[in-house]
């Protein structure tokens, strides 16, 4: 009996060690990503009017690092709230932890004005900080990623010019076992895609529907990951903290349930009913229909880039997917 016991010790202070030689090697191998660029971007004006339009109104980084007014339709945002961060996903959006978006204005106390140009383009093209951690991928550098440099540059050069905010966010607290497997995530090198090589409208409105990370959302996940054979067919879920759970629509050319019927004007003017502040400006009831969809952003997007997106949406494959749109609070989710 005695050597059992012994045995069955020996046995768990060899696993401890094994598991313990596990964490120190994913703590201190992991994230395989590329040292930060050394780069200094030239701030022109343009290039500072092109980050403009594209945080605002096309990648929407200005979205999750702001303060978003759920009162209203859309939650548009707060003003003065520019890029201060403290956006918060947790578990009662279906989160494995809670996270927090970072002050990305230039306060060099709480914010990114003491990060170099490459470090932020590490971030947002290989979702890692400048202190060697990862970011959770709700941040969709895995789109950013194939961003085309001028486009990161130009995004880079725009939040330089925010005004900065004292505003210190909380650090990420991953549940277990995500704060290892978050390490594994980010990784390789960015793709930045060749502006030249954007040739046709079609092309186009796939980079931009990609930068502006619409599979993310509009693509359900099993497990963290797109289910296979679902691109853009939409039922990724969203829940609300009053128990709402909201799913996004499918928006392959499917024509029964999908934006198969659609013109490519009422494409348009879905986004364009919202352009006008007072689309979001009304207070709603507490257990009203809402949406994470940043709505009064996107109505920003310029014309012919709207229409490009509608040309990719239909050229790609049709997938009949019918979505339950939304539960209201306290209703049971139909099967």
């Amino acid at each position: 009996m005695k050597k059992a016991f012994k045995i069955i010790g020996m046995l768990v202070v060899a696993l401890a060690v094994v598991v313990a030689a596990g964490v120190v090697y994913l703590r201190y191998t992991f994230p395989k990503v590329d040292a930060a660029p050394v780069i200094t971007i030239e701030k022109t004006p343009a290039l500072v009017e092109r980050g403009e339009y594209l945080a605002n109104h096309v990648a929407v980084c200005i979205d999750c690092h702001s303060t978003r007014d759920f009162s209203r339709f859309s939650g548009p945002i707060v003003e003065g709230t520019y890029g201060k961060g403290g956006d918060v996903f947790d578990h009662t959006m279906g989160f494995p932890g809670t996270f927090y978006a970072r002050n990305i204005t230039p306060d060099k106390e709480t914010g990114i004005g003491n990060w170099t140009d490459g470090e932020i383009y590490r971030a947002i093209t290989t979702g890692v900080s400048r202190n060697g951690d990862p970011l959770f991928p709700v941040m969709p550098y895995k789109s950013y990623a194939s961003m085309s440099t001028n486009d990161v540059y130009a995004i880079i050069s725009y939040i330089r010019t925010l005004d900065p905010i004292k505003h210190k966010v909380p650090k990420g607290d991953p549940d277990f076992p995500m704060n290892l497997i978050l390490r594994t995530i980010p990784s390789g090198s960015p793709t930045p895609t060749d502006e030249r090589t954007l040739t046709s409208e079609v092309l186009r409105g796939k980079y931009l529907l990609s930068i502006a990370a619409c599979a993310d959302c509009h693509t359900p996940q099993e497990k963290g990951a797109p289910i296979e054979g679902k691109y853009l067919a939409g039922g990724f879920e969203f829940n609300f903290p009053n128990g709402a759970v909201l799913r996004s629509v499918n928006i392959t050319p499917d024509k029964q349930t999908g934006i198969g019927s659609w013109t490519e004007d009422a494409f348009v003017q879905r986004f364009k009913n919202y352009e006008a502040p007072e689309a979001t400006a009304a207070k709603l009831e507490p257990d009203a229909f809402n949406t994470i969809m940043p709505w009064a952003m996107y109505a920003g997007m310029k014309e012919e880039d709207l229409r490009a997106i509608y040309k990719y949406l239909m050229s790609v494959e049709p997938n009949s997917n019918k979505v339950e749109r939304y539960t209201p609070p306290g209703a049971v989710a139909k099967k």
